[in-house]
């Protein structure tokens, strides 16, 4: 082969080696970028409403059971005072109600089908009583953070009724400031069922009607 035509092909040689070498860079590149993307997961879709049905201790330990219901926040709602503490809210009447504030997946479980639980772990016919717990902090009270939540809460009372001998007093009132209580009361039940008579002589029975762990 002449030297000239020997130095045209090793040219033509290296040209091509390097266009392979950047499109296999190119394509793994791609590949890992795809693979990044694909492993982000869209956001859950969440809804929230909150609910006093005497007792938080109680409806907390109900709603950390139910599919769909992602988180269950014991707080307080409703009254005047800023930022009240459990004993502000068990002592003075300024309107706070014991709460529960729950996340929900709306696309496992309905509003309407939250409310059903609601209506069965308590009493709604009773005012700002619960048993032997008594006082407005016991009130039963849907706090509602939408017009269509009011909505399906007013449906949800009225087919509820049919179940109660004695009309439902459950208010129903769009949520104003949620108060986060105290860390002891959170996830209060399961912490200490085994240490307070409270839980054992009146949550473990409720868990138990409803089917749920005790």
């Amino acid at each position: 082969m002449k030297p000239i035509t020997l130095l045209i092909a090793l040219s033509m040689l290296a040209i091509a080696c390097t266009s392979c070498k950047d499109k296999s860079v190119s394509t793994s590149q791609t590949t890992e970028n795809t693979e990044v993307n694909e492993s982000k997961e869209a956001p859950a879709k969440q809804e929230t409403i909150t609910l006093g049905g005497g007792c938080f201790w109680c409806v907390e330990a109900v709603y950390q059971q139910i599919d769909g219901v992602e988180t269950a926040i014991s707080g307080y709602m409703g009254g005047t005072t800023e930022n009240p503490s459990y004993e502000e809210v068990c002592t003075v009447n300024n309107g706070h109600v014991e709460v529960v504030q729950l996340k929900y997946d709306p696309d496992t479980i309905s509003l309407s089908k939250v409310l059903e639980w609601f209506w069965a772990l308590h009493d709604p016919t009773t005012l700002n009583r619960q048993g032997n717990d008594s006082g407005p902090q016991y009130a039963s009270v849907i706090f509602y953070h939408s017009d269509e939540q009011k909505k399906i809460a007013e449906e949800s009372l009225e087919s509820a009724q049919s179940d109660f001998s004695d009309p439902i007093v459950t208010r129903i009132e769009e949520a104003p400031a949620f108060y986060v209580a105290e860390d002891i009361h959170q996830d209060y039940y399961f912490l200490n069922k085994n240490k307070n008579p409270y839980c054992q002589a009146i949550i473990s029975p409720k868990l138990e009607k409803l089917k749920l762990e005790q």
